[in-house]
């Protein structure tokens, strides 16, 4: 086997562009104000079927691109956290935070019998109402963003992507419904599919998009 390319840039426009054609081939037509986020989640995890599962309030993409310039993004794991592009957040003025491993999360989590996902968004709920909030494994996490909403949090935008098999499914329901009753811009993975990685991604994709970085060359990749 010879590989087609060596560099990273062009590893990623090749693979831009197979997700495109594949796209097109499978009859899989995405609104263009989409396409950087459900393109860069596929890039992530070689699945096509976010390209189905993938939901979206009116605008969210514009919205969350327009709250990651100077803004906060919240991510439920430390592993999402990593995942996220420092050289976009620095091109922004932005940050991103997690809660998890805060001492004070956990003792208020211990304190009231619940997880440190659920006492993590609360802490972002009353410390930084206006951010963008990234969860890509808790359902907890979701439920607890969706109730905060109820009771009057108004976030930047909300990522649903948590993976797996309890509450997962639900969660995502629930939270949905709450940001569109509320008119909260989200974005979620409808179904059992997602992950830190895949909650990474969509925040990469409006950092990239706000940044002017889709193409790699602008990110410092030859």
């Amino acid at each position: 086997m010879t590989p087609q390319h060596h560099l990273p840039a062009d590893i990623e426009r090749t693979s831009m562009a197979i997700i495109t054609a594949e796209l097109a081939a499978r009859g899989l037509a995405i609104a263009p104000e989409n396409a950087a986020v459900v393109k860069r989640v596929i890039h992530t995890t070689a699945d096509f079927d976010y390209a189905e599962n993938l939901r979206f309030t009116p605008d969210a993409v514009t919205i969350g691109g327009k709250a990651v310039r100077g803004g906060t993004i919240i991510t439920d794991t430390n592993m999402a956290l990593a995942g996220i592009s420092k050289a976009g957040l620095a091109k922004l003025g932005g940050r991103a935070l997690c809660f998890m491993a805060d001492p004070a999360v956990a003792e208020a989590a211990a304190a009231a019998g619940t997880t440190r996902a659920v006492a993590a968004m609360h802490k972002a709920a009353r410390e930084y109402p206006g951010a963008v909030l990234a969860v890509g494994n808790a359902p907890t996490a979701l439920l607890t963003i969706a109730e905060e909403i109820e009771a009057g949090l108004r976030p930047a935008l909300v990522i649903a992507v948590p993976v797996g098999f309890v509450n997962v499914v639900e969660s995502k329901q629930r939270l949905f419904a709450a940001c569109t009753r509320y008119g909260v811009p989200a974005i979620a993975a409808m179904g059992r599919k997602g992950g830190s990685n895949v909650a990474a991604a969509i925040c990469n994709a409006l950092l990239y998009s706000a940044a002017e970085m889709l193409d790699p060359k602008a990110r410092g990749w030859q």
